[in-house]
């Protein structure tokens, strides 16, 4: 070996030993947090808009089943009964929480490029599977069991991309403006996930438009093909996307001490699972079968009638997103989110307690229904995703935020596989008593367990968890690429002695 190669070895070993202290990574972090190059600042605002372009195409797919439910119910009234249907829409359920969960891992060790290009990937196989699905030999009972697969594959994109898109937009709106965090992530991802209900219905009338009543197959066919082009309009951009410098400087790759971050953060997992869990729980299968519940309530009803009523039933719930996006700040996060979860309660009850009367008002029935629902996007919907990217330090961001989504969907996955059965034992008014039950207890769990993070930098959450790994005498590396250091929880002069650099700033 030449003495320049060894020259050379001896200062990569220096680079990759150079120690930090906590407490100088902090004061680098909140130093620097917010000075961006052009091309950076740039990134930002796409990472933004391309959360808001990939999180549609997951409001279109959760509410695709919607109108696909009443279409399979009449073109196959003696197959699509008893669990089938359950099981066609609890496939994508079943699928988002592995993808939560795994992707949500993905973004904190390997990074939020790889996360967000793998879900779009997952999204577009997924969808193009379910335009494409038949039954061997023309059964209709292997179509749906396709259509479950198929759904479940879309289900894991369409779940990694809520902690994927959720945290990079989180973390670069938080570079850009911490004052109007709040209602700038809302708006690229409440509102487009909300958005993503009446557009489904939309899509779903213009092509039963076009096909007629005569077309079924064709109508849900082209909707399902639809749902392969909004993922694909984000690609690009996910492909050259840089990341944010909350995650360039506070990234854990490597043994990231998750005893320690339980420790920190149980009290605020039990606040966003719980209530997220109890969230999901009343609003998907009131959406899924909302469709179904409306068809009931209409004596004579056509496909398209049902249609209609359902769109205007998305429509009503929208303003709520508004609503608490307006709130987040003013209320604050917490405030805004009992207030969302008594809407459940009181709605609920109304809508429960006078079933047999309201239902024969359809117009009135649709609009206490949809008031239930936007209540549900103001609160909860707009706040769950929120609190949970802001609660968390970034370097566990996508984990815990993966985490708090999945038991999220297993209470949406609980809520649709009970649905049914307590429309059948108990009777119709009872899934709105539930839900005012769920509202009542989603108070509790919010005001108990959610911290609020208004107005508060996320850089200075990611100094006192650096502080605190140290503290518990935690030491590793952290970051990526130029920013990667190490941090060390030792005094400069034993550094030294031990023949490592130690570095007082950056």
């Amino acid at each position: 070996m030449s003495s320049e190669d060894s020259t050379d070895g001896k200062r990569n070993m220096q680079e990759k030993t150079v120690g930090v202290s906590a407490e100088t990574h902090a004061n680098a972090l909140r130093a620097e947090a917010h000075s961006m190059t052009t091309r950076e600042s740039l990134s930002m605002y796409f990472t933004i808009a391309a959360a808001a372009f990939g999180l549609i195409s997951d409001g279109y797919q959760n509410n695709l089943m919607t109108m696909a439910n009443v279409v399979f119910a009449k073109l196959y009234p003696k197959e699509y009964i008893g669990s089938v249907p359950t099981r066609v829409s609890n496939s994508l359920l079943v699928g988002a929480i592995i993808g939560q969960i795994f992707v949500g891992l993905i973004c904190d060790r390997i990074g939020r490029k790889v996360a967000l290009v793998s879900t779009t990937l997952l999204i577009v196989l997924g969808a193009t599977l379910g335009t494409a699905a038949h039954g061997a030999h023309g059964s209709v009972q292997g179509l749906f069991w396709f259509l479950t697969v198929a759904r479940g594959i879309t289900g894991v994109g369409v779940g990694g991309e809520y902690p994927a898109s959720s945290t990079s937009a989180s973390e670069a709106a938080n570079e850009k403006t911490v004052k109007y965090r709040g209602p700038v992530f809302i708006m690229v991802t409440n509102f487009v996930l909300s958005f993503g209900g009446p557009l489904a219905v939309a899509v779903f009338l213009i092509v039963l438009s076009a096909a007629g009543e005569d077309h079924l197959s064709t109508v849900w066919r082209v909707c399902f093909g639809i749902g392969i082009l909004l993922p694909l309009t984000v690609l690009g951009f996910r492909l050259r996307m840089l990341s944010s410098k909350l995650y360039k400087k506070g990234a854990i790759k490597h043994r990231v001490p998750y005893y320690l971050v339980v420790k920190r953060y149980w009290k605020s997992l039990i606040g966003t699972c719980g209530a997220w869990f109890l969230y999901d729980f009343v609003t998907f299968p009131n959406g899924v079968f909302s469709g179904t519940i409306i068809s009931s309530v209409i004596k004579n009803a056509d496909i398209k009638k049902t249609a209609e009523w359902q769109l205007l039933l998305g429509i009503i719930a929208l303003p709520g997103v508004f609503v608490g996006a307006w709130l987040c700040n003013s209320l604050g996060r917490r405030n805004t989110m009992m207030l969302g979860f008594s809407g459940y309660l009181v709605f609920g009850l109304i809508i429960g307690c006078a079933y047999d009367q309201i239902t024969k008002i359809i117009p009135l029935f649709v609009i206490f229904y949809g008031l239930m629902q936007s209540f549900g996007n103001m609160g909860p919907g707009d706040m769950l995703g929120l609190v949970s990217a802001e609660s968390y330090a970034t370097p566990v961001r996508g984990t815990c935020y993966g985490i708090s989504a999945a038991l999220g969907k297993t209470g949406a996955a609980v809520g649709t596989q009970a649905f049914t059965p307590i429309q059948i034992h108990l009777g119709k008014k009872w899934t709105f008593i539930v839900a005012a039950l769920c509202g009542i207890t989603g108070i509790l769990v919010t005001y108990f367990f959610v911290p609020d993070m208004t107005g508060i930098d996320l850089a200075d959450e990611d100094a006192k968890f650096m502080k605190y790994l140290a503290e518990n005498g935690w030491e590793g590396e952290i970051g990526e690429e130029d920013d990667k250091n190490l941090i060390v929880n030792r005094h400069e002069e034993e550094l030294e002695g031990k023949g490592v650099e130690y570095a007082k700033g950056y």
